[in-house]
């Protein structure tokens, strides 16, 4: 049976957090604290928040640990562009073997230390064929396909003090935050490309019939995370902003010589992070 948590877990791990800052003189309260959920290889991000301090998730009550190589599973919580901000430096994945209730569990102790704005980022596979290795797309809407098939961390009781039973999702990556978005690209001289995002369960990568099925149906860029987190955040009231970064071409014909891999997604995201920094800094300073 799935693990329903309720008000009391998300506000015992909210309250250890709180614990863990005092005397860090970093306030929560009366900040508006940004939410940023770190992908891989965004670990030098991480490292620039000022007078932060890292909390690894397996020591906040009801967290569960990350497993995904290049995600440092800690929150860090401090100042990074004038902002004070909650960051996971990494993130939990539905094909660790978790719920998405689980994998969710952090967007909500978020929310409970205040938070309203959250920056999601993660790797993503390209599925237009206009996009090149390397480039970011803002996510403008999302399939959900996990979702679709029942695992949706939306199920259950419902928690009124969070949220509405039944939210809308026609808005889910707020337009404020998308025009800032390409405004700060403009400005840094950085391409942002725009478009739909497909979330499948993974680990494995795409078959090439799953990858023009995806193309047929609308989706841009193909991953395996963000959207349950970005359900969780729409439903307790937090504007939400999308960022994948391009790390592969997905394959579409089964004569291909190239093969997607784990070791291509994370060299991409490895190059690409002074960029990437440039920009999540540069949206901070203007929200």
């Amino acid at each position: 049976m799935t693990k329903q948590f309720g008000l009391a877990e998300y506000d015992s791990a909210a309250e250890y957090v709180r614990t863990r800052i005092e005397g860090r003189r970093i306030q929560l309260a009366g900040e508006r604290p940004v939410g940023l959920i770190l992908g891989s290889g965004l670990n030098p991000l991480a490292e620039a928040i000022e007078g932060g301090e890292a909390i690894p998730f397996g020591e906040i009550p009801h967290f569960r640990s990350s497993t995904a190589p290049g995600h440092a599973g800690r929150l860090i919580v401090g100042r990074l562009a004038g902002q004070t901000v909650a960051a996971m430096q990494g993130r939990i994945h539905f094909y660790e073997g978790y719920t998405v209730e689980e994998i969710t569990f952090p967007i909500r102790v978020m929310r409970r230390l205040g938070v309203e704005r959250l920056i999601l980022t993660n790797a993503a596979g390209g599925l237009n064929p206009r996009f090149r290795v390397g480039d970011f797309m803002l996510i403008v809407d999302h399939l959900n396909f996990v979702g679709m098939a029942g695992h949706n961390p939306l199920i259950g009781p419902n928690m009124e003090s969070i949220g509405t039973r039944f939210p809308s999702m026609t808005h889910a990556y707020a337009r404020n935050l998308r025009q800032t978005a390409l405004a700060c690209a403009q400005e840094l001289g950085i391409t942002l490309r725009q478009g739909v995002y497909a979330f499948l369960a993974g680990p494995n990568f795409e078959t090439p019939a799953e990858v023009r099925y995806l193309r047929m149906v609308g989706a841009d860029a193909v991953g395996m995370s963000t959207v349950p987190e970005a359900l969780v955040a729409v439903h307790a009231g937090m504007t939400v902003l999308g960022i994948s970064t391009i790390t592969n071409a997905a394959i579409d014909h089964l004569d291909s010589e190239g093969d997607t891999s784990e070791e291509e997604v994370m060299e991409t995201g490895r190059v690409v992070v002074p960029r990437l920094t440039a920009l999540i800094t540069r949206i901070l300073e203007q929200i």
